[in-house]
C-alpha cells in the first residue's frame, strides 16, 4: 500500500511541474501551423495567455495520481513476487531483467486507466480558445468546455471505444518506456548512490530520476507522436485507419523526422518532472513504510 500512496503523490507533483511544456509538445506533434517550440509558445501566449498552457490540467492531476499509483504499486509488487518466484525470497537484489519485466507489466496495466484521461488531455490541449480579453474570443467557441464535457462528447460522437482511441499506441509507448524508466533509474541510482556514501543520496535520487525520465522519453517519443495524432483524429474528419496507417501516412507526408517531433521538449520536461516524481516517491515511501509493515 505504501508504494501506491507514494506513487500517487509523486505523480501529482510531476504533473504540476511539467504540464506547460507538455501542452507545447502535444501542439507541435499534432498541428502543422507551428514552425518550432518558441513559435508555439509565443502563439499560445498571444492568443490564450498563460491559461492556454494549463488547459485540461484538472483531468491529469486527478488521473495521473491514480495511474502513477498503479505504475509504482504494480512495479513494486511484480518485482517482489518475481524475485520470490525465481530466488525463493524477495529479499535479494533483482536482476536487470527482473526490473525491466516488472516495469513493462506496470506500464501495460496503467494504460487501462490513463487512456481516456490522456484522450481528454490531448483534445483540450490542441483546442485553441482565445483569451476572454481577445476580440476573436467572441467569434469562436471551443468545442469542449472541460475534461468531463470532453469525455462525454467523445463517447456520444465516437462511441465508448472512442475514449480508447490510440490505446494500442499508448500501450506500446508505455510498456517500453516504463520498462526502460525503472531500469534506467535502478542503474543510475547505483552509479550515483553507492551504499558507502549515504550522504549523497538526495543528489543521487534527483540525478537518477531526471536521467531516467530523459532515457524513457527518448524511447517513447515516436509512439507518443502517433498516439497524439490518433487521439485528435476525428475532431473534424477521420484521417487515420489505425496505428500502422498513421505511421506510414505521417512518414510519407512529413518524413521520418516526424516521429521525433517534440523529442527535445520531452527530454527538457522529463528531467525536472522525474526529479520531482522520484524525490517525492522516495521521501513519502520512507515516511510511511514503517507504518505499513
Amino acid at each position: 500500500m505504501a508504494e501506491f500512496i507514494a506513487g500517487a503523490l509523486g505523480g501529482a507533483c510531476g504533473v504540476m511541474v511539467g504540464y506547460p511544456l507538455d501542452t507545447v509538445k502535444v501542439r507541435i506533434q499534432t498541428q502543422r501551423n507551428y514552425t518550432g517550440i518558441w513559435h508555439c509558445i509565443c502563439s499560445t501566449y498571444k492568443v490564450e495567455k498563460v491559461s492556454g498552457f494549463f488547459k485540461g490540467m484538472s483531468m491529469p492531476m486527478s488521473t495521473v495520481s491514480v495511474s502513477s499509483s498503479i505504475v509504482f504499486g504494480v512495479y513494486r509488487n511484480c518485482l517482489y513476487n518475481l524475485c520470490k518466484l525465481k530466488y525463493g525470497t524477495p529479499n535479494v537484489k533483482p536482476s536487470k531483467l527482473d526490473i525491466f519485466l516488472s516495469g513493462y507489466a506496470a506500464g501495460g496495466i496503467q494504460v487501462l486507466v490513463s487512456s481516456p484521461a490522456d484522450m481528454a488531455k490531448v483534445r483540450l490541449q490542441t483546442q485553441v480558445s482565445p483569451h476572454r480579453s481577445s476580440a476573436c474570443s467572441l467569434l469562436t467557441q471551443p468545442k469542449y468546455s472541460g475534461p468531463v464535457h470532453c469525455l462525454l462528447t467523445i463517447a456520444k460522437e465516437e462511441g465508448f471505444l472512442g475514449l480508447y482511441k490510440g490505446c494500442f499506441a499508448l500501450m506500446f509507448r508505455d510498456c517500453h518506456s516504463f520498462a526502460t524508466y525503472f531500469l534506467s533509474y535502478a542503474v543510475f541510482r547505483e552509479w550515483f548512490v553507492p551504499l558507502q556514501q549515504r550522504n549523497s543520496e538526495l543528489m543521487g535520487i534527483l540525478l537518477a530520476g531526471g536521467l531516467a525520465g530523459v532515457v524513457a522519453w527518448s524511447i517513447a517519443t515516436p509512439m507518443d507522436v502517433i498516439k497524439s495524432r490518433l487521439q485528435v483524429d476525428g475532431v473534424t474528419q477521420r484521417r487515420y485507419r489505425g496505428v500502422v496507417h498513421c505511421i506510414t501516412d505521417s512518414v510519407r507526408q512529413e518524413g521520418v523526422t516526424v516521429l521525433f517531433k517534440g523529442l527535445s521538449l520531452n527530454c527538457l520536461r522529463a528531467f525536472p518532472v522525474n526529479m520531482v516524481v522520484f524525490l517525492t516517491y522516495e521521501a513519502i515511501l520512507k515516511q510511511i513504510k514503517p507504518f505499513s509493515t
